[in-house]
């Protein structure tokens, strides 16, 4: 979604291991060391450990693929949560062994399997065991692959085993029944997870592999990454990777530290604590900043005591279709307050306020009234909306995005608390944005918005034809002549001369593509819901509330 934005070839932060964004940190490289040591050296019994995540599979996958002797047979069990027979099965199924006819017999199991060693001994081939999440391996299997080690020449081992696990593999070797086992590891290493510095560094590597030509994350959103994700990769690439896309979504080119901050509350749900209350106003210029909080909480107030006036619902009451003027805003008092230095009520102090008020069902009711559908309690919105002949499309996407489709969304806003709030968008207006929160409506700059918006939002559509499925080539019915008429309406660029109106034809998909391409949509051919809505929009009917507020009309 946000490579072409950023420049990107490929996503830069998969979790999917990958050797080709292996960074060889100073102790990535010990590792690696260690690991090839094992293999190359004859008798080699190697231990590698690590917390979850710092890598550890992928510098095994770039052993295997890069560091491996020419003359090594290479045995890798993944799944070692199976039984010790299971366990010997696996490792002649992976060396290409046949399998003994008595397949119960863990005798014949390792009988088969000495006698395929000593053959690629005598061949001049290595055999490698290599067993990942080794954490898992009961005691029996340990046991099995102490037995392993046992199968040797005179002069060497037969097979050289590489375990990989997770810390408590360390605690597991430790017990005392399994000394013997642990007094024959040759090398140990456990991994460490990255420095700040270092976590900086593997950020830049990971982007430079996937294409980037500049810098995408800045100073502070790296120190953010490494404090968020203590060093351990696998956290940093999913933090980064939902940075990016929150990046996307407000059409910024650098990731900053907010960004970060809000990827990880996204991702892990859990927030840092704050002193309540954030907004706290100083004595110095107390009065006016009061008099916005008093109105506000007021307005509050009303709100409130009209859902509890209600019969038991489980959302609020009716919320008049026009939503009310702000009490207090960002708006009228920037010049009076601001620049007098007292402080005005910020979105993210209202929103801590009002917590309440901001559950989906209320927004949810918002927004069905912007359209004329009156709520009934006790039934999900969006099965209203489609009784009513309309449809709700969720996504994620941008402001340029919700321009394009011009009409009223649900925006969801996480605080500095990380709270999720549910408000309703309900005009932009130039560098303004009208919201309703609860119903009661207030302004903000688009940016505070934006700081706090990471681009989830629902609209409601109407379905042309009440079907809402997508239109393309072998698709037939009034749905595609309808598709017809409404591009010819809007430009005769875009008018076709069928022989078989309600039938989809090459033709029709060429003058979809070219109505996306003019609408910054992707080009497909494929008359989908974004296009749908899209034509809807620049069709204009009346019964369609608008989000953009014309300058025109303002006069």
């Amino acid at each position: 979604m946000y490579t072409s934005f950023f420049g990107l070839n490929e996503k830069p932060f998969s979790i999917t291991p990958d050797p080709r964004y292996l960074f060889m940190s100073e102790r990535h490289g010990e590792a690696l060391a260690h690991l090839v040591y094992g293999v190359t050296e004859s008798g080699g019994f190697m231990q590698l450990t690590g917390e979850v995540g710092t890598g550890k599979t992928t510098l095994v996958r770039t052993l295997l693929l890069n560091r491996m002797p020419a003359n090594a047979d290479v045995a890798v069990v993944l799944n070692p949560q199976i039984s010790a027979r299971e366990f010997l099965i696996s490792i002649c199924e992976e060396l290409g062994i046949a399998v003994p006819a008595d397949r119960s017999s863990i005798k014949a199991l390792i009988d088969t399997l000495n006698h395929h060693l000593l053959d690629a001994h005598s061949d001049g081939r290595r055999t490698i065991l290599v067993v990942d999440e080794a954490q898992n391996l009961a005691p029996d299997v340990l046991e099995e692959v102490r037995l392993l080690t046992n199968l040797e020449t005179a002069k060497q081992k037969l097979l050289q085993i590489v375990l990989i696990g997770q810390p408590e593999l360390r605690d597991l070797l430790a017990r005392n029944d399994l000394r013997q086992l642990a007094q024959r590891i040759t090398g140990r290493y456990h991994l460490e997870p990255l420095s700040r510095d270092e976590t900086a560094q593997y950020i830049e590597h990971r982007l430079k592999v996937a294409g980037a030509l500049g810098e995408v994350f800045d100073a502070g959103a790296k120190r953010e990454v490494f404090r968020l994700s203590q060093g351990v990769p696998r956290l940093i690439n999913v933090i980064c990777d939902r940075a990016l896309l929150g990046a996307y979504t407000v059409e910024s080119r650098r990731v900053n530290r907010r960004m970060v901050r809000r990827a990880a509350i996204e991702i892990t749900g859990k927030t840092e604590k704050t002193t309540w209350p954030r907004w706290a106003i100083p004595a110095i210029g107390m009065g006016a900043a009061v008099v916005i909080v008093a109105g506000f909480l007021q307005a509050l107030d009303e709100r409130r005591n009209q859902i509890d006036a209600s019969i038991d619902p489980p959302v609020a009451e009716a919320i008049p279709a026009s939503a009310p003027e702000p009490v207090a805003t960002v708006a009228e008092t920037a010049d009076n307050v601001e620049t007098e230095g007292d402080p005005v009520v910020s979105l993210d102090d209202q929103l801590q306020m009002a917590s309440e008020l901001t559950r989906s069902e209320l927004a949810l009711k918002t927004l069905l009234d912007l359209w004329g559908v009156e709520f009934q309690r006790g039934q999900r919105g969006c099965t209203q909306a489609a009784a009513a002949g309309y449809e709700c499309l969720f996504q994620r996407g941008s402001w340029s995005g919700l321009k394009q489709f011009d009409r009223p969304a649900i925006l969801t806003l996480v605080d500095g608390r990380g709270a999720v709030h549910d408000v309703v968008l309900t005009a932009i207006n130039g560098a303004m944005v009208e919201l309703s929160i609860g119903g009661v409506a207030v302004t903000h700059t688009l940016e505070e918005v934006t700081d706090m918006w990471f681009g989830e939002f629902l609209l409601l559509w109407r379905p042309p034809n009440g079907s809402s499925e997508a239109l393309g080539p072998g698709s037939s019915g009034p749905g595609v002549a309808w598709l017809r008429r409404s591009l010819a309406a809007i430009d005769v660029r875009y008018q076709t001369d069928p022989q078989t109106p309600e039938v989809f034809d090459e033709d029709l998909a060429d003058k979809v593509r070219l109505f996306q391409r003019d609408n910054r949509l992707d080009v497909d051919g494929l008359a989908g819901h974004q296009t749908q809505i899209i034509i809807n929009t620049l069709l204009n009917p009346d019964s369609t509330p608008r989000l953009i507020i014309p300058r025109l009309a303002q006069e």
